[in-house]
């Protein structure tokens, strides 16, 4: 633990990808929480909002451990990363058991929503430097597969968990059960992730030769005083703002466009549509991420602004004309949702190196904090206005879409602005690394 651990020779590339989607398709559960939701509200006696607190500490969590601990992750190697990713995050489940039983709802909210978030996000960056070291020639490709985890893991934790409850009960000792269930079962799934981990030998094989003669190495802490660096945190949040907007409300937006039609949406049909979302995203992840290794970082990012905005524009003005013409463009705009997040390592790497990229990649997930809130209000907010004023159906929905579109159009120019670091801010020369890298703060 004290070092990461070298790949020994003949050790194939191809065992890193599943060391990292065994940490991200655990974590990935938490877009599984609203099936713990019902039964909390009824055996502890919550509302919707208490019930959501676990879920969205978890995620204010996530976004902070990543940008705090980022330089520690990149300091003590993916080894050190993901087994403090596995110890948080089941004691987060094994902490919320003890809530459940006890029925004191502050422990699951100690649990779940602080000690698991913090395993959230040490555990979505742990892999992101390993991998583009390792797959220089596709780091879209590399860190697509694993952060596509994170995105799939709710389609294997949303049915297992509700597998769980229905054979444990959905009383309190029911959900204490499932929730000890689930810690134990995930500690010894990311305990595989653990043990195969490797980083490449320092011979050079594995690095990437344009880096070498470019000389693009940038460090944390110089990453945060350039442009770029505050242009990508742009992208990234207006992207994810979009896909947010959707995703979170997407049941009863695709109730609402439809109410007054001939055939309204069903209940079972509106959970469909959002498994159909979340197939998009986690396709997305995958799928777009490698065509940036073919089309480069910047063009994939004009695709998912400018069409996204496009399609967003589609939906304001047709949306409620056709159901397969709304679900294709909400589809496209979550794919567009994933394969951001899972483009924006490579994009970094592109720009910084690999040199500290993943503790960059920490501090650029703010982004995701901010639109994760950003996202929901916009399109709640307004919503709940328009419905105060006596709108109901698309027109509930018709000026949060445009102001996504605005938003989009402002991350396509912010993608525009982005140009190669300065030299300025490179680290002087690989033999200086390890001194550059004594000096910046935890």
């Amino acid at each position: 633990m004290s070092s990461p651990p070298v790949a020994p020779p003949g050790w194939s590339r191809w065992l890193v990808p599943p060391a990292a989607l065994s940490v991200h398709l655990s974590i990935g559960q938490a877009y599984a929480w609203s099936v713990f939701k019902p039964p909390l509200e009824s055996a502890l006696h919550l509302d919707g909002t208490q019930s959501a607190l676990p879920f969205q500490l978890a995620i204010v969590m996530l976004g902070l451990s990543a940008a705090f601990g980022g330089t520690l992750v990149e300091r003590n190697g993916p080894r050190w990363a993901m087994t403090v990713a596995l110890v948080c995050f089941s004691s987060g489940f094994l902490i919320s058991a003890l809530g459940a039983q006890t029925q004191q709802y502050w422990l699951i909210v100690l649990g779940y929503g602080f000690v698991g978030g913090i395993g959230l996000g040490i555990g979505y960056i742990s892999p992101v430097s390993t991998l583009m070291k390792w797959f220089p020639d596709r780091p879209g490709m590399a860190t697509g597969i694993a952060i596509m985890g994170f995105g799939g893991g709710a389609l294997i934790a949303s049915p297992w968990s509700a597998q769980m409850l229905e054979s444990f009960g959905t009383d309190h000792s029911g959900i204490a059960l499932a929730f000890l269930v689930h810690g134990l079962a995930y500690a010894v799934f990311m305990t595989l992730g653990v043990l195969l981990v490797r980083v490449p030998r320092p011979d050079g094989r594995t690095e990437s030769a344009t880096d070498a003669a470019a000389g693009v190495q940038v460090s944390a802490r110089s990453a945060l005083r350039t442009p770029q660096f505050w242009c990508l945190w742009v992208v990234l949040c207006t992207n994810v703002t979009a896909g947010i907007g959707i995703l979170e409300k997407a049941a009863p937006m695709i109730t609402d466009f439809f109410a007054d039609s001939s055939t309204p949406v069903s209940v079972s049909a509106a959970a469909g549509f959002v498994a159909l979302l979340s197939a998009a995203n986690m396709a997305g992840r995958i799928g777009w991420s490698s065509t940036s290794d073919l089309i480069g970082r910047k063009n994939i990012y004009r695709v998912y602004l400018g069409v996204g905005a496009l399609t967003y524009l589609v939906l304001a003005l047709f949306g409620d004309t056709s159901k397969p013409l709304f679900v294709l463009c909400a589809l496209v705009v979550l794919s567009f949702y994933g394969g951001g997040f899972a483009t924006v390592p490579a994009y970094l790497k592109d720009l910084f190196g690999t040199y500290q990229v993943g503790a960059i990649h920490g501090r650029l997930l703010t982004a995701w904090s901010t639109a994760g809130v950003l996202g929901p209000l916009i399109v709640n907010w307004i919503a709940d206005r328009q419905e105060a004023a006596g709108k109901d159906g698309p027109a509930l929905y018709g000026l949060s879409f445009s102001i996504m579109i605005g938003l989009l159009l402002i991350g396509f120019v912010a993608n525009e602005l982005i140009r190669p670091v300065h030299t300025r801010h490179h680290v002087p020369a690989p033999k200086e690394a390890p001194d550059a890298q004594r000096e910046q703060p935890a």
